[in-house]
């Protein structure tokens, strides 16, 4: 097999990167190319470049329905958390020093709050059930009079569970109306209905390359009003809360996924859920003794399947199928470069209480809109072939 023929690879690690989309390049070449200018400069270049800054800010707020001036571009979902957490909690600090957050969070949240509680803050780290769900009571009687802010995802990273935004924000603002609620959208945004209205969000993080859109860009939406304070220091760019010369060539390619992932999201939703589920019954008949982790049904995203297989150690199965050309991952791609290595499993994986035997024998597999029906197949083929080979030599 050729290795450098691309249509031979069945590419199912969506969750850590997508593939761009050709019209998001093209859009983005015409602002590297011809459309170059600094949008800080006062000349015609300059204006030009400002222009299509805001035309991409115009285009994603409408995404959310939000304000074009609640929109901050970012260099993705990682910044965006760090922005929203950081800078809430040192605008609030004389308020109170309390936040909370969940026990299957991104490291961009954990290891966010684990800085803040160095610098004297105190973190609340909410349990979840087994299907990685955060009880929107328990968030509720987590909230204190001090409590700045809490962060709860949209959709975990991992297992695809996917958080009931709306009750959450509902019952901490009974508790502490005076409360903020951010959410990592990073894997929600494009794939689920998000409404941050309705839901009471009053920051929401996306990244660019999660939806087709180029790496290195992402957005934070701020609710007007919201006391946060700026991480990045220098030109004053956006309103003085994310300094740095504008990314014009990112921002109007992340505006373009954007637009283009939210049009079809209930179409991606309803096609990419079914080849869910038909290829997650295929695995239940093929393969014994497997494990499919988080939340099922109208609680699990469309595009995440979490599969255990004991017996199996992850990264043997990973490469395994990748021997075939069918690429998946080991927990998530951003896991693996944690310290969180040192126990068995991933953070998330142990809150969730797998069994020991599952910790560490546990894949992602992760859809996007062109994955289809035949390769899942396949990859059923692949795996109902490997693993009880694989299990002989455990």
């Amino acid at each position: 097999m050729n290795p450098d023929d691309k249509t031979a690879e069945i590419y199912l690690d969506n969750a850590a990167t997508t593939r761009c989309d050709e019209e998001v390049v093209a859009v983005m070449s015409g602002a590297y190319l011809l459309d170059y200018g600094n949008p800080s400069s006062m000349h015609r270049k300059g204006y030009e470049a400002e222009q299509l800054m805001k035309k991409a800010r115009q285009e994603i707020a409408g995404t959310l329905r939000v304000l074009p001036e609640e929109i901050f571009f970012t260099s993705g979902g990682t910044e965006s958390d760090n922005l929203a957490i950081l800078g809430c909690a040192r605008a609030g600090a004389r308020r109170g020093r309390h936040l909370i957050t969940s026990a299957v969070e991104h490291a961009a949240v954990a290891e966010t709050m684990a800085a803040l509680a160095e610098e004297g803050f105190e973190i609340t780290k909410l349990p979840v059930d087994e299907r990685g769900l955060v009880d929107p009571e328990e968030a509720a009687e987590a909230v204190r009079e001090d409590t700045i802010l809490v962060s709860v995802m949209a959709v975990n990273n991992e297992i695809g569970t996917v958080q009931d935004l709306k009750r959450i924000g509902q019952e901490i603002r009974k508790k502490n109306p005076g409360v903020l609620f951010h959410t990592d959208a990073v894997q929600g945004y494009g794939k689920i209905p998000l409404a941050v209205k309705e839901c009471g969000i009053d920051l929401l993080s996306v990244s660019g390359h999660k939806f087709h859109g180029p790496k290195g860009t992402g957005f934070l939406y701020v609710k007007k009003g919201t006391k946060i304070r700026p991480i990045l220091f220098g030109g004053g760019q956006q309103n003085g809360l994310r300094s740095g010369t504008d990314n014009v060539p990112g921002a109007v390619g992340l505006a373009a996924a954007a637009v283009q992932a939210v049009s079809k999201q209930q179409e991606f939703a309803e096609r990419i859920g079914a080849l869910r589920e038909g290829f997650l019954t295929e695995l239940r008949a093929r393969i014994e003794g497997i494990r499919i982790n988080g939340a099922q049904g109208m609680q699990a995203a469309p595009h995440i399947v979490s599969l255990s297989v004991p017996g199996v150690r992850a990264e043997v199965l990973l490469h395994a199928l990748e021997d075939k050309r069918i690429y998946v991952s080991a927990g998530s791609a951003c896991s693996s470069h944690t310290a969180s290595g040192k126990q068995p499993g991933t953070a998330t994986l142990r809150a969730i209480g797998l069994p020991p035997e599952c910790l560490e024998s546990t894949i992602r597999l992760s859809f996007s809109r062109d994955t289809t029906e035949a390769e899942l197949h396949m990859t059923a083929d692949a795996l109902a072939e490997l693993v009880p080979a694989l299990r002989r030599f455990h």
